[in-house]
């Protein structure tokens, strides 16, 4: 599906009915991603996968893209689909731009998924190393760098081990536009600190960490669990930065369960 909302197409998959669960995905990477759980989680909630703005089918915007603007853009989209609240899910990047959303509008949210991200300020080092490689990007464009970042992206083992899921990673980013990876990566390095923002979360959380995850090693995991009152951490062995796909089984488990258990209190609730 295509919607026109402030000055850009989003193309996005609104699968099931029920309530609403969001997902956003991970740089470089569109909404395919999530795709194995679109498809396990839309016989009972209604799935709601958005490409972000630069990606999949999304309309590019050179230059740079800040976290909030991701999340408005995402605030544009359920407000046209009429999602008032819903359980928002992120991975990686994806994971951050679920805080801010956080930070924006936590009224409209009911549970978070925070998977394989982080939510500390970037480095000074952190900020060069994003905006040299946005420059290398638009450059070179995303072949080398995808080659060279699939081994981080899945755990190594599981680059040979999981065939599919390595052609599906490896797939999307080389398709990525260069010109919305690199404002994203510009974006991302101005991204504030998130620490304050968990430490005020007041809905339950699932915190997921691949424990091969290069990226976001378990004790990021821990971090944020540590910081966010109602939450509940799992570490997915043999996984690196996309259990989602590399532990598919054991990822949508848990969040089937996470899922479960929130609807269990509605209904104690009312």
């Amino acid at each position: 599906m295509k919607t026109a909302l402030g000055g850009i197409t989003i193309g996005y998959d609104d699968r099931g009915i029920g309530e609403p669960l969001v997902l956003v995905h991970g740089h470089p990477f569109n909404r395919s991603m999530w795709r194995p759980q679109v498809e396990r989680f839309s016989a009972d909630w209604r799935v709601i996968a958005p490409d972000l703005r630069g990606y999949g089918e999304t309309t590019v915007v050179p230059g740079k893209t800040p976290l909030e603007t991701f999340a408005r853009d995402l605030e544009n989209l359920l407000d046209h689909l009429g999602v008032e609240q819903f359980v928002l899910g992120g991975l990686s990047m994806g994971g951050q731009i679920v805080m801010e959303c956080y930070r924006l509008f936590p009224g409209r949210i009911r549970g978070l998924i925070l998977a394989d991200t982080f939510p500390g300020a970037e480095t000074e080092a952190g900020k060069k190393h994003r905006n040299d490689v946005a420059d290398e990007l638009l450059r070179e464009g995303m072949e080398a760098y995808a080659v060279d970042m699939l081994p981080k992206m899945l755990s190594p083992r599981n680059v040979e081990a999981l065939p599919d899921v390595a052609a599906h990673v490896l797939g999307m980013m080389r398709t990525t536009p260069p010109e919305g990876a690199a404002a994203a990566l510009r974006g991302r390095a101005e991204r504030p600190d998130y620490v304050e923002t968990l430490k005020g979360v007041s809905v339950p959380a699932l915190v997921v960490v691949g424990r091969e995850d290069e990226f976001t090693p378990v004790s990021d995991g821990e971090l944020m669990h540590a910081l966010i009152p109602d939450s509940t951490l799992l570490v997915v062995d043999g996984a690196g930065h996309m259990p989602n796909l590399e532990r598919e089984t054991m990822f949508s488990d848990a969040v089937r369960t996470f899922l479960e258990s929130m609807a269990s209190t509605a209904r104690i609730e009312q």
